[in-house]
């Protein structure tokens, strides 16, 4: 029986390391975003409403997906994460459903869904239970500057667009802290990953 979990956090909590850690336990790991960057580049229809949209810079001469354009086009607009939202969000669920049905056959235990936007996307909906990952805003901070080189302030203005630590808490199934080493956060990890293979 396949058991599917769904992680996520905020910008810096480490969702990416949880998932590596699950993931050499035995699970199986599906990254929405990056499916949603895959499917933006091979899907036609999706490509065709992203240009719509967005206009023919969305994609380099290539044919690749632009991503820093397409970051300048939607970062602090509301309207246009949204819409960028729109377009993805669905072919990636469907996506997802397809992976639950082929864990399903390989014998997996555990399929992992990775999303940053987990509630909004209405991802939650697909999973068994959600887990969010956790840590105070000064340790994400000082993760993304030294992972990103980029300036606290820019960090702090992506924090802002994101659901707070507090709601996303409220609303998970499990909380897995990560602001101490990384055996603390393993332990934990393993933890988690035991529960739900053996909830009925």
């Amino acid at each position: 029986m396949t058991r599917t979990l769904g992680v996520t956090g905020g910008i810096g909590s480490g969702k990416s390391t949880v998932c590596d850690m699950l993931e050499s336990f035995g699970a199986r790991i599906f990254s929405a975003d990056e499916v949603g960057k895959r499917l933006m580049t091979e899907n036609h229809e999706i490509r065709q409403e992203v240009t719509e949209t967005f206009g023919v810079d969305s994609y380099t001469i290539r044919g690749d997906l632009n991503t820093a354009f397409l970051s300048e086009e939607i970062f602090s607009n509301p309207k246009r994460v949204r819409a960028i939202n729109a377009i993805v969000h669905p072919r990636v669920l469907e996506a997802f459903e397809e992976a639950v049905g082929m864990a399903r056959r390989d014998g997996i235990g555990l399929l992992v869904l990775e999303a940053a936007l987990m509630y909004e996307s209405g991802a939650d909906k697909l999973v068994d239970a959600v887990a969010v990952v956790d840590a105070p805003p000064s340790v994400r901070r000082a993760r993304v500057v030294k992972r990103d080189g980029v300036d606290p302030d820019e960090v702090d203005a992506r924090m802002k667009f994101q659901a707070s630590p507090a709601s996303l808490r409220n609303k998970a199934d499990h909380v897995i802290h990560n602001s101490g080493t990384t055996e603390k956060l393993r332990a934990e990890v393993v933890r988690l990953y035991n529960r739900i293979l053996s909830s009925e």
